[in-house]
């Protein structure tokens, strides 16, 4: 385990196998960023010659290791590119890509620009979620990470740095543990052990006196049969593995607002009777990762104890092919009684979304966010680094204003009325699930879902793109799944629980 520290001290006095410093793209050419100081004093005229030399220039994600030959306390300093201005968002790609590049270190300070509380939080998170692995399927794997971690900074001693260096370290747990959900092969996490899963975390968390209460409820299949969740129960039917409905609750008191969060829960998707190519098929057990980031981001506000009651809902459901896996052409009565025309097997998350989003209305909540890896028209709309953000405009420019702060990438997008009409198009029932048309499958899909938000303020975010790297680590975000959208939800929370 690594041990974190925050502390005022020199970088360049600091005893440490490895001092990480910054570097920027200045106006007289790449210099030290601010956190760099001493080392810069201690180098002298020196520096300038040796980072040409070097060739370094400061880019994002750019690292050069230099060994110091007792100029400082350490033997090895680690410059780091944070372009042309050391930005939170730099600051976390960089102390992402910098802990990729000491692991064999025993011991690391962390010098990059950390004056600021928001800084210190982008610095630690960037850290600690730039050193993740998943090695929980290795044979004899053995994490190498630094035993002890010192993030420098002269606010140090500041009450407000202190508590972001902490919640920092809470928030980059939460993803961490929403992307090793999203890393287990699917065979291992189908609906009834990801469910079992959410409910083991919930008991650590509530673990202890003082400890935040979330309460887990899972909803099996009969249970769900009962209360009419055709959505669910028509994608699950055709795996062996049953559905479930998960659904959280987090309700301190005092609190004056009430945030509902849904997120999409399949676990493997075949795409079933409207099956899959092959060669794509083997990513999509990323396809739970909006249910695996409301569950720990419902946690991380839980642990963070803010003042604000969430209530999450998660459909769980394998969507696969069988005898008796649902049909293009058959008629799903979802939750509330609304009729659905199933047209594409393959756009299911939809379907669970419905139930789950009409459940989560039940809860009276002031606002509904709902997250989920939908369709990959939003993948061609932006890019595999950014998610689309729809539905009502207030709430849409929350969730964009939050994204900014937690350092993620969204977009608004549209949803033009020409699109009820289109789901609207069913000759047999209430609702077309699909429609075949290529053209704006990703707003289609955000319109459909509105009509189970009970005209409550909504918004959808769509992260297909972004919720899992298929390539390799850049800055703070690795391969596999990336946890995308926790610390969105949990920025969200805490601007709204502020403003109550």
């Amino acid at each position: 385990m690594t041990s974190y520290t925050l502390r005022n001290a020199s970088p360049a006095k600091t005893r440490a196998d490895a001092v990480v410093v910054g570097v920027v793209q200045g106006a007289k050419g790449v210099e030290l960023a601010a956190g760099g100081d001493d080392v810069a004093k201690a180098y002298g005229r020196k520096l300038r010659p040796l980072l040409a030399t070097l060739g370094v220039a400061g880019k994002p994600g750019e690292v050069v290791k230099v060994p110091t030959s007792g100029v400082l306390s350490t033997p090895l300093l680690v410059l780091v590119g944070l372009g042309k201005e050391p930005t939170p968002a730099a600051v976390r790609r960089a102390a992402g890509a910098a802990a990729r590049a000491v692991t064999n270190s025993a011991s690391v300070a962390v010098a990059l620009p950390a004056d600021t509380a928001e800084l210190v939080r982008a610095a630690t998170e960037g850290w600690i979620l730039g050193g993740y692995t998943f090695t929980a399927y290795k044979k004899d794997a053995k994490r190498e990470t630094p035993g002890e971690v010192v993030v420098l900074s002269p606010a140090a001693r500041r009450k407000e740095v202190g508590a972001a260096f902490e919640q920092a370290q809470l928030v980059a747990g939460a993803v961490a543990a929403t992307r090793d959900w999203v890393n287990t092969p699917p065979g291992d996490l189908t609906p009834p052990a990801f469910a079992d899963a959410v409910v083991a975390a919930g008991k650590e968390l509530s673990k202890g006196r003082g400890a935040p209460k979330v309460k887990v409820t899972v909803r099996d299949e009969h249970e769900l049969a009962e209360l009419g969740c055709g959505g669910i129960l028509g994608v699950g039917q055709g795996s062996a593995a049953p559905p479930r409905l998960v659904e959280l609750t987090y309700a301190p008191r005092g609190a004056k607002q009430h945030l509902a969060l849904v997120g999409k829960g399949i676990t493997f998707d075949s795409g079933g009777l409207t099956i899959k190519p092959a060669a794509s098929m083997h990513e999509m057990k990323s396809d739970m990762a909006g249910a695996a980031a409301v569950v720990q981001a419902t946690f991380a506000i839980a642990a963070l104890g803010l003042p604000i009651k969430v209530s999450t809902f998660v459909p769980m459901a394998e969507n696969m092919v069988s005898g008796g896996a649902v049909r293009p052409g058959d008629v799903l009565t979802m939750y509330g009684g609304t009729t659905v025309e199933v047209l594409n097997t393959d756009a299911e998350g939809r379907l669970v979304l419905g139930d789950a989003l009409l459940r989560a209305t039940e809860s009276q909540p002031d606002v509904i966010l709902d997250v989920a890896t939908l369709t990959g028209h939003m993948v061609v709309a932006l890019g595999d680094k950014v998610a689309g953000v729809m539905g009502s405009d207030e709430v849409v420019e929350q969730v964009l204003a939050a994204g900014r702060s937690a350092g993620e990438e969204l977009w608004p997008m549209p949803i033009p009325e020409g699109m009820d009409e289109r789901i609207h198009s069913s000759k047999v029932a209430d609702l077309a699930q699909h429609d075949w048309v290529r053209w704006g499958g990703g707003l289609f899909a955000a319109a459909f879902l509105r009509e189970f938000t009970a005209g409550l303020p909504w918004a959808h975010l769509d992260i297909a793109g972004p919720a899992f790297a298929s390539g390799g680590p850049t800055g703070h975000v690795t391969a596999g799944g990336t946890g995308f959208a926790v610390t969105t939800l949990v920025e969200y929370a805490r601007a709204m629980s502020a403003g109550s």
